[in-house]
């Protein structure tokens, strides 16, 4: 790993989890001011291959021939499991609990998406190499364990100098709204839940990589694809036209920031690191995204930082080392 190209999936991989973590609190403060999770999943795949079209025409458009049937199941597979299951059960979840314990629970998908890529025989475990990922896996079950569990005492920290008492007020008006032991342990399973689905879109992207490695097209395709889906499940639960409106305020932002960042750029970016580095390799870069939800909560949430989020920050630095290495 000498030349500096090898280093640009870590750095692109780094960049895709300050998106995830910029998307996990935006898109909890624009459900906390009454958005459907439906509706804005809608929005966010539509946008996103809107977004996205015109970078695949210029740049792919000579690979549209070679798109077989095969592929295009494939990609159908992916917007199911990727985009449609994995965005609703998340956003979901997402709603039910706290962008700090959502993000905690992620450090579950390295263990499910290397359990997944070993059983295919994807990823070897006899190497060293293999252990040392083994080792990372263990860590990120460890650390979202105990995030979920052992919150500790809270740590002293400075104010910060950009809280924002707007966002703070709406949030704890939704939490105080959703309070209870049934609501945070069904928002922990959806959230679980759609940690599996990924995985299986990680494990299927690369598969359909090997044979069409064009991420702006196959991103475009499966965003459509989500929209249609994500569009029907709105329509049976949402049956209020006012659902879909968009002012000026926090849902048209929520909105494009979830399809032009995140089903835009994150996944065109995670597209290509899997075809470059595997699927397990884009998986643990997931506990990071703890650690950045954690400094934004602090700054315009004025949310409070407590032991636990120190413990879990350790173990992701080792994580992180082993992926690495």
């Amino acid at each position: 790993m000498g030349s500096v190209g090898n280093y640009l999936p870590v750095v692109g991989m780094i960049l895709v989890q300050l998106g995830l973590a910029g998307l996990n609190v935006l898109s909890k403060l624009t459900m906390a001011s009454g958005m459907s999770p439906y509706v804005l999943i809608t929005y966010r795949n539509l946008l996103g291959a809107v977004f996205l079209a015109p970078f695949a025409f210029f740049f792919e458009r000579k690979t549209w021939a070679s798109i077989s049937k095969k592929t295009l199941l494939q990609i159908f597979v992916c917007s199911v499991v990727g985009a449609t299951m994995n965005q609703v059960f998340y956003f979901v979840g997402l709603k039910y609990s706290r962008p700090t314990v959502a993000s905690a629970l992620n450090n579950t998908l390295p263990a499910v998406t290397f359990a997944l890529a070993a059983a295919l025989k994807m990823e070897p475990v006899a190497a060293l190499a293999g252990k040392a990922k083994v080792g990372g896996t263990a860590l990120c079950v460890v650390g979202s364990m105990l995030m979920t569990f052992y919150r500790g005492p809270l740590v002293r920290t400075l104010d910060s100098p950009i809280h924002w008492p707007y966002v703070q007020r709406t949030m704890a008006a939704e939490a105080a709204a959703h309070a209870g032991g049934h609501t945070a342990a069904l928002g922990a399973a959806l959230v679980i839940a759609s940690n599996v689905a990924w995985a299986v879109w990680f494990i299927v992207q690369k598969k359909m990589s090997n044979s069409y490695a064009s991420p702006y097209t196959t991103t475009v395709l499966m965003a459509s694809m989500a929209s249609v889906q994500c569009g029907v499940i709105a329509v049976a639960a949402e049956h209020r036209l006012s659902a879909w409106a968009l002012g000026f305020d926090i849902r048209l932002i929520g909105s494009l920031y979830a399809g032009v960042v995140a089903s835009g750029v994150v996944i065109a970016v995670m597209s290509w690191c899997i075809q470059v580095r595997g699927p397990v390799f884009v998986s643990m870069f997931s506990p990071m995204m703890l650690i950045i939800v954690a400094v934004v909560g602090w700054g315009i949430l004025g949310e409070k930082i407590r032991v636990g989020r120190y413990c879990d920050a350790s173990i992701d630095a080792c994580v992180y080392s082993c992926t690495i290495w």
